[in-house]
């Protein structure tokens, strides 16, 4: 419940008009578009090439492997060097007095002995390391080794921890356990958005013409999906909670969705969130498991025709929504409660909207705690039931689509199976 601020009487006499919340210039949140997309872009795909698109490729062979590993890092590469010019127009921007770029102020500003400007050289620098460590498996060669799978991890941790520095507190906190829970939800937050939307952008990639040879689509394709799918599932999780987290920590009831600035801005990201997850719903209980009835009736003409049109339509569209929340969550300024609180304020007062004052963070009781563990406890019931769905509906098509097949080619009635 907000708690009450106390006013002189001088104060009340009149009333004044609402505080205005802007969304603030469009070229900030621009600015704050490109280094999002290119770090998390970074992260998420050399998560991909890590943990679902290579080891499937490794399943179809040693050539198949190469090629994966060597088009994810050649993206990543690219993506990692555009994050250091990004990551520098941020701070050149918000070190410009005028609202200009002041490059060699941001550049000054790096390691400058405040904590600030230790986490802003951290992230430029882990980034670089994070490209020099996957830029040697853009060689063929090197990608087929043993070492891709050391220089893949160390690559995604430097560049996991770059995304981390945007979020870690740059001050000593005055409640440790509070700033350590909210800064674990923000990692949540970019590391699930990262792997989903750069892994979406990979697959993107992968599924474009030259990536993977024909004769090996059919063994590469199925299981890269459904490794990606398991981890795509897990970050719905980790942004779901999170983003719970936020919504308590952020905005005082529903109402406030329409009638803040705030509220209205996060409406739109989770408009986006939402389409974005039904468009994977429709991935993982329609497309993933005709993929894997079509392989296992052995038609690879269909398979072909899938993934050569409707698979790349679907990946292109949801990359795209991705890419949008991305650009919608810069427009996030301040909170719905205080923008609701102020306006009131506001309305019943003659405060300059200047002085106006915010109200305190909300206070964690017993019932928070209840209500976060049934909440965590009900996201993850439900991504493990979805997934474990998904894989059932599989199977069950890849049996009939056997079954016709057997019956088929018993009857001599030919082998083109439809799914």
């Amino acid at each position: 419940m907000p708690l009450p601020v106390q006013l002189s009487p001088d104060v009340l006499y009149a009333a004044g008009a609402a505080p205005s919340t802007p969304l603030g210039p469009f070229e900030d949140s621009a600015v704050a578009w490109a280094s999002w997309t290119t770090l998390m872009g970074f992260v998420g795909l050399v998560a991909l090439a890590l943990v679902a698109a290579g080891p499937a490729a490794r399943r179809a062979g040693a050539r198949p492997a190469a090629a994966v590993t060597v088009r994810l890092s050649r993206a990543a590469v690219l993506l990692g060097i555009a994050a250091f010019p990004a990551a520098l127009t941020g701070l050149a921007h918000d070190a410009s007095a005028s609202g200009g770029y002041d490059y060699g102020a941001a550049w000054d500003s790096l390691y400058d002995g405040t904590n600030g400007g230790r986490l802003s050289g951290l992230e430029v620098t882990l980034v670089l390391v994070g490209v020099v460590l996957v830029a040697p498996l853009t060689v063929r060669g090197i990608a087929a080794g043993a070492a891709r799978v050391r220089l893949l991890a160390g690559g995604l941790a430097a560049g996991a921890v770059a995304l981390g520095t945007t979020r870690f507190p740059d001050a000593v906190p005055d409640d440790w356990g509070r700033t350590s829970f909210e800064t674990l939800m923000w990692m949540l937050h970019l590391l699930g958005g990262a792997v989903w939307i750069g892994g979406l952008l990979g697959l993107l990639l992968l599924a474009l013409p030259g990536a993977i040879a024909p004769a090996d689509r059919g063994v590469f394709w199925p299981p890269a999906i459904r490794r990606f799918s398991a981890a795509a599932m897990g970050c719905v999780a980790a942004i779901a909670l999170s983003g719970l987290f936020l919504y308590w920590e952020h905005v005082d009831g529903l109402s406030q969705l329409t009638s803040t600035m705030y509220g209205r801005v996060l409406g739109v990201k989770i408009l986006i969130f939402g389409t974005l997850l039904l468009l994977g719903a429709f991935n993982q209980f329609w497309l993933h498991p005709r993929v894997d009835a079509l392989r296992a009736g052995g038609d690879r003409r269909p398979l072909h025709s899938l993934l050569a049109r409707k698979f790349p339509a679907v990946v292109a569209a949801e990359t795209v929504l991705g890419l949008s929340v991305l650009f919608v969550a810069p427009f996030l300024h301040g909170s719905a409660r205080n923008q609701a609180y102020q306006a009131g304020l506001a309305a019943h007062s003659a405060v300059d909207l200047d002085d106006l004052p915010k109200l305190p963070a909300k206070a964690v009781s017993a019932s928070t705690w209840v209500w976060g563990t049934s909440e965590t406890l009900l996201v993850i019931a439900l991504m493990v039931a979805g997934y474990l769905l998904s894989g059932r509906l599989a199977r069950r098509r890849a049996a009939g689509v056997a079954a016709s097949t057997a019956t088929a080619a018993a009857t001599g009635q030919g082998d083109l199976v439809e799914a």
